[in-house]
């Protein structure tokens, strides 16, 4: 195919304070880059929006680097090699890389995985297969040290990691799994087309009367997405010797300083419960890639597993208004942009 001098990225416009606006991003119309040595020309065609995104385009220390103002936005996508002097990368080859946020992008070959377009669409990679779906196998199983017979309750359950962590629990044999959503329509997918054995609509009243009725023996283990009133709601809910993995806190992603909720307010419950709350990155979970992929892989093959993408067609100049869509919660799975 014939590569254009210029080609099209999203960038930081400026630091959103509160919920994030289109000002803040600008459509930007920029050279191709020529790949270096060791470095692999790719064309985008489809990009991820996640959650952990909008901590990146604050200032400030975090787990990583925050996105620089004037410079283009970073994120799971998924390509084809145009270009490639790398042994082991041929033109045509499909890559996952980090790269998102634009239409071509000159990717390092150490940092790029081949992706077989046969075994799964190549949208799965970014989602079930993905980073996405690895975060929801190592929480609930290593991180929520999950055993067969627990009673598991996921928060922001219709979304690309809750989607996948209440399946996965139920299918290594959960007595129960309790999932919490923002619609009722979500509400109805991940009982009648998950098999979660009760969900409610975080909407319709407080957390922790619904989850109590949901799961009136008390709950085991939590796959945290939301943070605040479901984090309480979880804490008044344990079990003793409860476990949570505490994967994000979407709830307060877009508050500023003077309408950040405290804290829960109930915090002593997990002295008096003896509960382990425990924070995770899915890249400290490497080494469990291959066991993740064996498995989900192939529960997904022989239809055990289902999932979701919300996907957005249009290309790039979309992506901004796809990941404001996905902070308000207006996809059902993974949120993903067609290029």
């Amino acid at each position: 195919m014939t590569v254009p001098n210029t080609a099209q990225e999203i960038h930081l416009a400026s630091r959103p304070e509160g919920f994030p606006t289109p000002g803040n991003f600008a459509l930007v119309e920029a050279p191709v880059p020529t790949p270096g040595p060791g470095q692999l020309l790719v064309r985008n065609l489809f990009m991820s929006v996640d959650p952990y995104m909008r901590g990146r385009m604050n200032a400030g220390k975090s787990y990583t680097t925050p996105f620089e103002v004037g410079a283009a936005l970073e994120g799971g996508a998924v390509g084809e090699v145009v270009a490639s002097d790398v042994d082991g990368f041929a033109v045509g080859d499909k890559v996952l890389h980090n790269l998102g946020w634009r239409e071509y992008a000159a990717v390092d070959a150490s940092t790029a995985v081949k992706v077989d377009p046969e075994r799964a669409p190549l949208t799965a990679y970014l989602g079930v297969l993905g980073m996405p779906g690895q975060t929801a196998y190592v929480g609930v199983l290593d991180v929520a040290a999950f055993k067969e017979g627990d009673v598991v309750f996921v928060s922001g359950a219709a979304g690309a990691v809750g989607q996948i962590a209440g399946q996965v629990a139920k299918l290594r044999g959960a007595a129960r799994v309790v999932g919490s959503a923002g619609t009722d329509e979500k509400v109805r997918y991940l009982v009648e087309e998950l098999g979660f054995d009760a969900a409610f609509n975080y909407r319709n009243g407080p957390v922790a009367e619904q989850l109590a009725a949901a799961a009136p023996d008390g709950i085991d283990v939590y796959f945290d997405n939301v943070g605040g009133e479901h984090l309480e709601a979880a804490l008044e809910s344990f079990n003793d010797y409860g476990r949570a993995a505490l994967c994000g806190a979407i709830s307060t992603y877009n508050a500023t300083e003077s309408t950040l909720p405290p804290g829960p307010r109930n915090l002593i419950q997990a002295v008096a419960k003896r509960v382990t709350l425990r924070g995770f990155l899915v890249h400290d979970h490497d080494d469990r890639r291959e066991d993740f992929l064996r498995e989900v892989g192939g529960w997904l093959a022989d239809g055990s597993l289902r999932h979701r993408e919300t996907i957005t067609e249009g290309g790039i100049a979309k992506a901004p208004e796809a990941f404001l869509g996905m902070l308000r919660g207006e996809n059902t799975g993974k949120a993903l942009v067609a290029l």
